[in-house]
């Protein structure tokens, strides 16, 4: 049980350092020398803040948003697994630490869908394709759901 346990908080922290960098990296959309991400646009060694048209930026709004709030369920589920782990009773399950990571999970799911349908149109040409920020993302939202359900399936030995 304390591997599993060990296992669970590894891969959380993971999580954590991955949705941090996928957040504030300029890798979602990338090509040979260019790379765009939720907050600058680079051309070679030149950064510059991301332009869409009006109507789209309240979606790019969104998708920052949701990362940041994804960012911060993800830590404070971290912390409260930690608190629970030292303080909660033998026998009880991690319902509020699970229940905390699959709303990070659903922040990670809105932000992720919002940028997939809105924004690789305006990156279309051949030479563009998704970087490693957009690839991170899909992995933690995976992530954030298994560890999610473990710790509410999961008891405290």
């Amino acid at each position: 049980m304390l591997v599993l346990l060990a296992g669970i908080f590894v891969i959380h922290t993971a999580t954590v350092i991955m949705l941090f960098v996928s957040t504030i990296a300029n890798a979602w959309m990338v090509n040979k020398n260019n790379s765009s991400g939720l907050w600058k646009h680079c051309i070679e060694s030149h950064c510059e803040d991301v332009t869409f048209p009006e109507d789209e930026l309240s979606a790019l709004k969104a998708v920052q948003a949701f990362m940041i709030l994804a960012i911060i369920f993800s830590f404070i589920s971290l912390v409260m697994f930690m608190v629970q782990l030292f303080t909660m009773e033998k026998g009880k399950r991690f319902y509020i630490t699970g229940g905390i990571l699959l709303i990070c999970w659903l922040c990670i799911l809105i932000a992720a869908s919002i940028y997939t349908a809105r924004f690789p149109q305006y990156l279309n040409s051949p030479q563009y394709h998704h970087g490693y920020s957009f690839i991170l993302v899909w992995i933690c939202f995976c992530f954030s759901f298994i560890i999610g359900v473990l710790y509410l399936v999961l008891r405290k030995k």
